[in-house]
């Protein structure tokens, strides 16, 4: 098989490490999304350049493998912005069964989930023309492009049930909104992520795939069913460094306080006692009620609040937002509890 020449080889490199910057940063707005910040164009902006770069970069290395040759700029040129388009392409021509049950599960999904097929229309109409729909009402442009941002609330709006618009009423639990839907969003793009990946992983695209796009794959080529919704992107954000981080380290004051004071109510809960969705990443917790008003925390030693009254007294931080409790898990269940030792 002819050898890639260099330029060529590290030119692939660059486009797998840009294309999964671009698709983890995506993920990372994704999950800065909520009621203060709607700014959807920016993960719109990284998801459908990530995606298109990652699957274009997927289908040189697929059409090298199978004829031994790099593709030549015309056909890449003919499959465009369209992110369903490159998909059919790596389906009906570089998608290789790897014969592990995991193909099976992979090819299922890729060929017959809706909901995928759905995200990667708003984003590919978003890169074909969407991204200057603004301008081309402002200019009388004939050929305008769809509003991919009402049609991703459409899509959000039918993940949302009676108990998640109650709770975006509620100051203390509309965050959790927000979370859910990203979740779900993310898990289905990673799953999509991953399906590609593991082709790169079972070596279904040869030696010369696995080793131009070894530093990049192996993060969402090992994701399976128990791992997917479970990554907190927003570290790698710009808008998440420069928050600046409330967390409070306890002291010997805050547990005599704990310990003596009547009108502090706590107790200790471990992953293994609790019958329900473990929402934090420590496998051990302290809620607490102070005043019969303020909920808190205890993570690690850190006090993180629970509901908005013990956020704004306190000057704490959610857990969520911390990155002590994984995003789309409610602590809702958790916040009763605290309230609920007042009863005991």
């Amino acid at each position: 098989m002819p050898e890639i020449e260099n330029i060529k080889q590290f030119a692939l490199l660059e486009e797998f490490e840009t294309s999964d910057k671009l698709i983890k940063l995506g993920f990372g707005e994704l999950q800065n999304i909520n009621l203060n910040n709607d700014f959807y164009f920016l993960p719109f902006q990284l998801l459908s350049q990530g995606f298109e770069r990652f699957m274009k970069a997927y289908i040189c290395i697929g059409h090298y493998h199978k004829h031994q040759e790099l593709p030549n700029f015309r056909y890449l040129k003919n499959l465009g912005h369209d992110l369903e388009k490159l998909l059919k392409e790596i389906i009906d021509n570089y998608y290789f069964d790897f014969d592990r049950p995991q193909f099976d599960i992979d090819n299922e999904f890729i060929l017959t989930n809706s909901n995928l097929k759905e995200l990667l229309f708003i984003l590919s109409e978003f890169g074909k023309l969407a991204r200057y729909h603004n301008f081309d009402l402002i200019t009388d442009n004939t050929r305008i492009g769809i509003n991919t941002r009402k049609l991703w609330e459409d899509f959000e709006n039918k993940l949302l049930d009676k108990k998640d618009y109650e709770k975006l009423m509620n100051f203390d639990l509309n965050h959790e909104v927000y979370q859910k839907i990203t979740n779900h969003i993310i898990i289905i793009f990673e799953k999509f992520v991953s399906a590609l990946s593991r082709q790169f992983i079972f070596k279904c695209l040869g030696q010369k795939g696995l080793q131009l796009s070894a530093t990049t794959v192996f993060d969402f080529g090992m994701l399976y069913d128990k791992d997917f919704g479970k990554k907190d992107y927003r570290s790698q954000t710009t808008r998440y460094k420069q928050t600046p981080k409330k967390e409070h380290k306890r002291t010997v004051i805050d547990e005599l306080q704990r310990n003596i004071n009547p009108n502090y109510k706590s107790r200790k809960i471990n992953k293994t006692e609790y019958d329900g969705d473990w929402p934090f990443y420590a496998d051990e917790v302290i809620i607490e009620c102070r005043e019969n008003h303020w909920c808190i925390v205890t993570i690690d030693g850190l006090d993180f609040a629970l509901n908005g009254s013990a956020s704004g007294r306190y000057k704490l931080e959610f857990p969520h937002d911390a990155g002590r409790a994984i995003l789309g898990k409610s602590v809702s269940e958790f916040i009763k509890m605290a309230f609920d030792l007042n009863k005991e």
